[in-house]
């Protein structure tokens, strides 16, 4: 059974399934998803977010802002810590730097990047990370705040292996999504084929990025078996061994889901 590891289940588009998330999910699992991490991405919708999960028990959440969410409020520590305390609370996050899409408001960013990490440090649970082109200042962060005490994951992830490697040294996993079967996505493929197998995770981060030979239509969880299928085959791997792997990896790291 698959784990996908991130997911924006209050942002699915549903048409094709009468706008019921519940019939989307069970196309997921008839896939082979056995738990899904549903990510916040701003004050507004984490609880949102915590409420879908509330309805499943094979869903889990976070509550964070995400570096470009410009909308809503900025990370509030408090209320952050008050969402935490949710049972089905997990991880903190989506957050993180993205310097490729916004320049503009750097020094806003590592404030909130550096808020939530607090929250984290705090609460003694870890972190949903969204970086891109942002390497030294993420890396920086991340040390800044002992993530080895809580752990978290870079999602996603399309930078060079370098900083998977730094970021691997300080007990971090990564997260591979449906990029590594674009076309052009050499870069990725040749990191995902280095990431040691203990701290490898899968996603689809749906509803977007959906991977080959779904592109062009909306992503939706069912698809992490794609990104599995493609991952297992690019690695030398069985799909068996991969998903195996994969979710005992997404339990240890969020060590409050419960398989």
């Amino acid at each position: 059974m698959l784990v996908d590891s991130h997911c924006h289940l209050d942002r699915l588009k549903l048409d094709a399934y009468d706008n019921n998330l519940s019939a989307a999910m069970q196309a997921a699992e008839e896939e082979g998803v056995s738990h899904f991490l549903a990510i916040a991405i701003s004050m507004e919708n984490s609880p949102q977010v915590v409420s879908i999960a509330e309805q499943y028990p094979n869903v889990f959440a976070t509550v964070g802002v995400h570096p470009l969410e410009q909308d809503g409020k900025e990370p509030d520590m408090d209320a952050l810590v008050v969402l935490a305390d949710h049972p089905k609370v997990v991880a903190i996050g989506e957050m993180g730097l993205d310097y490729y899409y916004a320049k503009e408001n750097i020094q806003q960013q590592q404030q909130r990047f550096a808020t939530q990490l607090q929250v984290a440090q705090q609460v003694n649970k870890p972190v949903v990370i969204h970086t891109r082109e942002a390497k030294a200042d993420t890396l920086a962060l991340l040390r800044s705040h002992t993530i080895e005490k809580f752990g978290g994951v870079l999602h996603c992830f399309t930078e060079d292996w370098d900083m998977a490697r730094q970021a691997l040294d300080l007990g971090m996993y990564i997260s591979i999504s449906g990029i590594v079967t674009f076309r052009q996505a050499d870069n990725v493929r040749d990191v995902a084929k280095k990431i040691p197998l203990d701290r490898l995770l899968v996603e689809t981060d749906a509803p977007y990025l959906a991977p080959a030979p779904f592109r062009g239509k909306t992503n939706e969880p069912k698809y992490v078996s794609a990104v599995a299928s493609f991952l297992a085959e690019l690695r030398g791997e069985s799909l068996t061994t991969l998903a195996e792997q994969t979710s005992a990896n997404f339990f240890r790291l969020f060590k409050e889901a419960k398989a």
